[in-house]
């Protein structure tokens, strides 16, 4: 998987063009959020995905009851 990674400043923070920041450092902090025309959008999640099943069969399983049986018979 390739990301394209896009250099973050205050100037295109939603909070800094909106003059919310209250970070006064003017280096981008872990609350960046991009500007957009769409306003304030949450980040994105990342996509669940469901693993394929391993085992297709039993490799061990306990004795039956008939089986026990006879192996103390």
């Amino acid at each position: 998987m390739v990301t394209s990674r896009v250099k973050v400043s205050c100037e295109s923070c939603f909070f800094g063009c909106n003059i919310l920041c209250a970070v006064e450092d003017g280096i981008p902090c872990a609350t960046f959020r991009p500007n957009g025309p769409e306003g304030l959008t949450p980040p994105r999640q990342t996509r669940f995905e469901f693993r394929e099943e391993r085992r297709t069969r039993v490799t061990w399983t306990f004795p039956t009851a008939q089986e026990q049986a006879a192996l103390r018979a």
